[in-house]
């Protein structure tokens, strides 16, 4: 697998507003977008970290411990990969399961997921 750099790390904010202050004011981290999603009742923001990103996402209620994926913390890694068929294709040849590959509705992006030894979402994106 080339792995070239994060992509992004995705956080599930107990307090929508109180994360974004704090990751905006207190860290200085620059707004790329804001979208709220009114069919989830869900705010995604994402923040440039460098050539990377956070996406702090809001649900309503979220549990206070891990599940899959929508619980308070982290929700899920992302790894960038320059072609996606490529590295779905080899996570299959070592046995790994991945998702059908989507696109991003707000990025246009390609994207999957696969999950760790211990249930952890994680993404591949082009």
């Amino acid at each position: 697998m080339d792995f070239k750099r994060l992509h992004h790390v995705a956080i599930i904010a107990s307090d929508y507003q109180k994360s974004k202050e704090f990751y905006t004011q207190v860290l200085g981290l620059e707004i790329i977008r804001e979208n709220y999603r009114a069919e989830r009742e869900s705010y995604k923001l994402d923040l440039k970290i460098g050539e990377s990103e956070i996406e702090l996402f809001s649900f309503p209620n979220p549990p206070k411990r891990f599940s899959s994926p929508e619980a308070a913390g982290l929700r899920h890694l992302c790894f960038y990969v320059e072609d996606i068929h490529q590295a779905v294709a080899e996570l299959k040849r070592k046995g790994i399961e991945t998702e059908p590959i989507r696109r991003d509705e707000y990025t246009g992006g390609l994207f999957t997921f696969f999950r760790d030894p211990d249930d952890l979402p994680i993404e591949l994106h082009e």
